[in-house]
């Protein structure tokens, strides 16, 4: 099992990574669109606003992503990962393999739905 757990904290932490790293690469794209029309059209200028609220809200998925991996790595630091947060029950192995960052067991995640 200490192992299991050793494998599953490096993946967190390759995932957080990567998921910090593709947030950088997107800062660009989330940067406030010029109003300058002389340089690009009024249809580019929708184009790019609809670019930009796609680049946030992408952001913002990997916000959230990002704050479930640190809740899993504290667990793990806690020594209570596995264990679901609502019942204490143990978490399927299976739905860890699936997403490592789950707090939840299946009976408790369907019935907060």
């Amino acid at each position: 099992m200490a192992d299991d757990i050793e494998r599953i904290r490096d993946e967190l932490m390759c995932l957080q990574d990567e998921l910090i790293a593709q947030s950088d690469r997107s800062a660009e794209a989330r940067r406030p669109v010029t109003l300058d029309q002389q340089s690009i059209g009024r249809l580019s200028r929708q184009d790019a606003l609809q670019q930009q609220a796609m680049a946030k809200a992408q952001d913002a998925r990997r916000a959230i992503q990002l704050r479930r991996i640190k809740a899993a790595l504290a667990r793990i630091d806690d020594g209570e990962f596995g264990f679901c947060e609502e019942c204490g029950e143990t978490i399927a192995a299976k739905r860890l393999e699936i997403d490592p960052s789950s707090e939840l067991c299946v009976v408790c995640a369907s019935s907060t739905r």
